[in-house]
C-alpha cells in the first residue's frame, strides 16, 4: 500500500509540475497529422454488384480507373451531372485500408460527409443522423471508428450544418406547406430565388435557419443531437463546413456542446477568412491564410522576409495554442491537388516541407502521398490510385520522410514559433522549454543561390554550436555554425533545411550544463 501511495504521489507531483509543452503533447489535437478521405473514392467495395441498386438513375457508377470529368448542369436536379457520378467506396472498404493510413504515420482520419444525402459529395444532407446507404450504416461507422482507435487513430467527421439538400423530405414538406412543422427550419418566401434562401445561390442547398432553437437542439444541443450522437458512436471531433457562416455565437455553442459530450474533442472550422477572432469561437481552423502565405512565397508573389513577418503576425493574432490544432491545408476536395498546383518537384518539396514544420496540423489529402494529380472539382476527387502505393514511389518516400521528421522532433509538433530575422530567405525557429530541441527552418523559394546572415533571437543557444540539417532534402547540406545570435546559411534555389543544434564533443564539458 505504501509503495502504491508513493507512486500515486509521484505521478501527481509530476503532473502538477508539467509545463505547457508536456500539456500540449498530451493533447492529441496539437500538431496531429490529418489524413482526409472521400469514402466513395478511397477503396473499391468488396461486392459492387450487390450495391448497384443503391445508385438509381440519374446516378451512375463509374469504373475505378476512370478520372472524374465535369458534367452538364441538370435543370431538373438543380445540380451538375458529375455530382451524381459514383465510384462505389463505402465505410467497410475504407476500414480495410486503415493499415495504409496507420503505416503512413497519420494521427487523424478525417472523412468528408457520410450522412444521408443525394449527391456523391454529400454536402446536401437529407438526414444528418443517418448514414448514406451507399456508404453503409451507423454500425459500419462504429466499426470503422473502433478499428481506427485500436490503431491509435482519431476520427473526425464533416459537419455540414449551414444547409441541407433541396430534395430533403423535410425541406420539400416545408416548401409545399406553409403550416409544416419544418417551415421554421428554413428561410422560405417569394423574395428568394427558388422560393428559399440557398447557400451562395446554389438552389440545391437551402440554408438552415439556425436562429430557430429547435434546429440548434437537433444539430448539437440535445443529448441525441447530431454532434453529440456521433461523438458517442466513436467520432473524436468535427470539421465544420463553411463555418464562418454559422457565426461566432453558434460556433461557440456547438463547440461547448461537443466538449461537454466528449472532453478533448476537436471542433475545426472551414474558415477562409483571416483566423484571428474565429479561434475564440472554436478549437481550430483550416488555416487558409497560412496556405496563401506559403504558396504566395513559393510562387514569387510574396518576398520571403515579408512572408516571415506575415506568419509572425498570424501567430500573434491567433495565438499559438489554437494554431497548433489548426489544419495546415495545401490541397483538399475543393482545391486542385498539390501535384497539379505545383508541378515543379523542387517547388512542391519546399511547400510540403513548410507544411510539416510550420505551427499546425498538416492535412494530407488522400493520394497526395503518391503524387495523384487533378485540377479543379471534380478532377481533384478521383479514386485513390492504389497502384501507386509502392516503396519505390519517390512521392511516397518523401511524405514518409516528412512524417518521420515531425514524429522525431518535439518542437515541430508542439513548439512555439519565433521569427528568424531575414530578407531573402524565409527563416523561423520552433522551440520548446529545452534549448537543444530548437529547430531552425530556412527556405529559399527563389531561383538563385542565396547566402544570408540571419539573426536567431534565442538567448540560450551557445556560441560555436554546430547546426546540423535533419531534413535531408539537399544532397549537400550547408555547414552552419551558431555565433553570438547569428547563423550564416547558403541555400541553392528552392532549397530547405531544418537545423538542429548539436554541441561539440568536448571531453565531458558542455556549454549547456546550466541552461534548460
Amino acid at each position: 500500500m505504501k509503495t502504491l501511495l508513493t507512486a500515486m504521489l509521484a505521478t501527481a507531483l509530476a503532473t502538477a509540475q508539467a509545463g505547457p509543452f508536456e500539456d500540449r503533447e498530451r493533447d492529441w489535437r496539437n500538431g496531429a497529422i490529418v489524413y482526409q478521405i472521400i469514402v466513395d473514392r478511397f477503396v473499391p467495395p468488396a461486392d459492387l454488384a450487390a450495391k448497384r441498386h443503391l445508385y438509381p438513375a440519374p446516378k451512375t457508377l463509374r469504373p475505378w480507373a476512370e478520372v472524374p470529368e465535369p458534367g452538364p448542369y441538370l435543370p431538373d436536379q438543380k445540380l451538375a451531372a458529375h455530382e451524381l457520378h459514383f465510384w462505389g467506396g463505402d465505410l467497410a472498404s475504407a476500414t480495410t485500408r486503415l493499415d495504409h493510413i496507420q503505416a503512413l504515420g497519420a494521427d487523424v482520419l478525417y472523412l468528408n460527409p457520410i450522412h444521408l444525402a443525394y449527391t456523391n459529395h454529400k454536402y446536401d444532407a437529407f438526414d444528418f443522423k443517418a448514414i448514406s446507404p451507399e456508404y453503409g450504416t451507423r454500425s459500419d461507422f462504429k466499426r470503422l471508428a473502433a478499428d481506427a482507435h485500436r490503431r491509435g487513430l482519431k476520427v473526425v467527421l464533416d459537419g455540414v450544418f449551414n444547409h441541407m439538400g433541396r430534395n430533403a423530405p423535410i425541406f420539400q414538406d416545408a416548401l409545399a406547406d406553409p403550416k409544416s412543422r419544418w417551415r421554421p427550419w428554413f428561410a422560405i418566401g417569394p423574395q428568394f430565388e427558388g422560393g428559399a434562401r440557398a447557400w451562395t445561390g446554389f438552389q440545391n442547398l437551402p440554408e438552415l435557419n439556425l436562429e430557430n432553437p429547435a434546429v440548434r437542439r437537433h444539430l448539437w444541443g440535445d443529448a441525441d443531437s447530431v454532434v453529440r450522437g456521433y461523438l458517442r458512436d466513436g467520432a473524436d471531433g468535427w470539421r465544420l463546413d463553411t463555418a464562418y457562416e454559422l457565426g461566432h455565437a453558434y460556433l461557440r455553442e456547438l463547440t461547448n456542446a461537443a466538449h461537454r459530450e466528449k472532453p478533448g474533442s476537436l471542433v475545426v472550422g472551414e474558415i477562409v477568412n483571416y483566423p484571428g477572432q474565429w479561434l475564440r469561437s472554436m478549437d481550430a481552423v483550416m488555416n487558409f491564410t497560412l496556405r496563401e502565405i506559403v504558396l504566395g512565397m513559393a510562387r514569387g508573389d510574396i518576398a520571403p522576409g515579408a512572408a516571415g513577418r506575415m506568419t509572425e503576425r498570424l501567430v500573434k493574432d491567433a495565438g499559438i495554442e489554437p494554431l497548433l490544432k489548426s489544419w495546415v491545408v495545401i490541397d483538399n476536395h475543393d482545391i486542385p491537388r498539390i501535384a497539379t498546383q505545383l508541378p515543379d518537384v523542387a517547388q512542391r518539396r519546399l511547400v510540403q516541407a513548410l507544411q510539416f514544420t510550420l505551427p499546425g496540423a498538416p492535412n494530407l489529402y488522400y493520394g497526395a502521398e503518391v503524387g495523384m494529380i487533378g485540377g479543379a472539382d471534380p478532377a481533384n476527387r478521383g479514386p485513390m490510385r492504389w497502384d501507386l502505393v509502392r516503396d519505390h514511389n519517390p512521392e511516397l518516400a518523401w511524405v514518409r520522410q516528412l512524417v518521420a521528421l515531425r514524429k522525431a522532433h518535439r518542437a515541430l509538433r508542439v513548439g512555439d514559433f519565433r521569427l528568424v530575422e531575414s530578407q531573402q530567405l524565409l527563416a523561423f525557429e520552433r522551440h520548446t522549454d529545452r534549448v537543444l530541441e530548437s529547430r531552425i527552418v530556412v527556405a529559399n523559394p527563389g531561383h538563385t543561390t542565396v547566402r544570408e546572415r540571419l539573426l536567431v533571437a534565442n538567448p540560450h543557444l551557445m556560441d560555436d554550436t554546430p547546426m546540423v540539417d535533419v531534413l535531408g532534402l539537399l544532397a549537400t547540406p550547408p555547414a552552419v555554425g551558431f555565433g553570438p545570435g547569428f547563423i550564416t546559411v547558403e541555400l541553392p534555389p528552392q532549397g530547405v533545411v531544418v537545423l538542429q543544434p548539436r554541441p561539440k564533443a568536448l571531453g565531458g564539458y558542455s556549454r549547456y550544463k546550466r541552461v534548460p
